[in-house]
């Protein structure tokens, strides 16, 4: 049993307490999670939605019918496991897994989104029975704990797989999702792959090809629900059209906030910037993880935008904080590098478009300064 199990054996295993459903994948979990979790608030469910990081307020991550959990409660479940989190040794993602979970159960929830956090196999998530799962997409990313190849990289996203349980795949490259469906079978899933190409047609507020293809995965992954939970069609519809992120291509005036941080969402943004109308010149104010493939990201952002502030978001780990130095003598494109975030977010903003991106820190650390943008108010 790992930490995460000890924690929520400690708990009464709250976890059985709810039925869930389980969403995994490199870019576009997030939003799936959030499209299921509308539709079946649409079709009358308490419904509960975990997902991560967050931008601004760690309480953004555990939701039950929109109300984040309640300051007091949060702080007496992390009382309450203090002890048992040095004893097993539990990381910060295992602990606020654990306490939103509990959160979920004491308040009731019937249903639960969870989204993956870091790969499927080994996340503190992987404890839940899920009615569906679903891997979205897959890319390169935190390949010194995935494994060094998409094809490593996709046996342990798939690894959230369970047994007779339905298992639906968003991944478009057909060789990606081959492999995908391969170790999900080995585990005993009903795979259900969507073709690719294919996109979700109904109205939607969130918006790219990207998200129609996020929506095609959340439609998927509600109408294989059982029939006790299966929302109609109607709900379907209400729920992927209400459906918002906060960070995901956010237009607030003349702020665009999208918190792209690998090739493939950066990608996803150009050309989501290329199909809308922005006030020139634009100007990006971006900060990547010191282990993000920052060469080709900088190069990319730089054919969408006039100028690039690159800085160092406050709230970026120590231990991830990108080498500006480095950055700034080996990139293959112009950049103004002003460390002082501050001092950067305020001669960015003359800018007739401010474009923030790059990772979840820089667009959190920006909303937490702009009075009304935090996404808890």
């Amino acid at each position: 049993m790992g930490p995460t199990g000890t924690l929520l054996d400690k708990l009464g295993n709250p976890q059985r307490h709810f039925a869930s459903i389980h969403v995994g994948g490199t870019n576009g979990k997030g939003s799936v999670a959030t499209m299921v979790y509308m539709a079946l608030r649409a079709a009358g469910w308490k419904t509960a939605l975990y997902t991560s990081p967050h931008l601004v307020d760690i309480r953004e991550r555990m939701l039950v019918n929109d109300s984040p959990i309640p300051r007091d409660a949060f702080r007496e479940w992390t009382e309450y496991l203090r002890d048992y989190l040095d004893a097993c040794d539990a990381s910060f993602f295992e602990a606020t897994t654990a306490i939103a979970f509990a959160d979920f159960a004491a308040r009731g929830a019937d249903i639960a989104v969870i989204e993956v956090g870091l790969g499927g196999r080994l996340d503190a998530t992987n404890v839940l029975s899920p009615l569906v799962s679903a891997v979205v997409s897959l890319s390169l990313e935190h390949m010194d704990y995935l494994g060094a190849s998409l094809e490593e990289i996709a046996r342990e996203k798939a690894g959230i797989a369970k047994r007779d349980t339905p298992f639906v795949i968003g991944e478009q490259n057909p060789r990606l999702a081959r492999l995908v469906a391969s170790r999900a079978g080995e585990l005993g899933a009903s795979v259900h792959a969507l073709p690719e190409g294919l996109l979700y047609d109904g109205p939607m507020t969130m918006v790219g090809l990207h998200q129609r293809r996020n929506a095609a995965v959340a439609q998927a992954v509600l109408t294989l629900l059982p029939s006790t939970f299966r929302p109609d069609e109607s709900a379907i519809r209400c729920g992927i059209q209400a459906a918002f992120v906060p960070g995901r291509f956010d237009r607030r005036g003349k702020w665009l906030f999208d918190v792209a941080h690998n090739p493939s969402g950066i990608a996803a943004l150009v050309a989501q910037m290329r199909e809308s109308v922005l006030l020139g010149p634009i100007h990006a104010l971006v900060c990547t993880a010191g282990d993000k493939d920052w060469r080709t990201i900088l190069r990319m952002l730089r054919a969408a935008v006039d100028c690039i502030w690159l800085t160092m978001a406050p709230s970026m780990p120590v231990d991830r904080r990108p080498d500006l130095r480095l950055i700034e003598a080996e990139s293959e494109v112009d950049l103004i590098v002003e460390p002082d975030f501050d001092i950067a977010l305020a001669d960015v903003q003359q800018a007739g478009t401010v474009l923030v991106t790059g990772s979840f820190h820089t667009v959190g650390d920006v909303m937490a300064r702009l009075p009304g943008f935090a996404p808890l108010g």
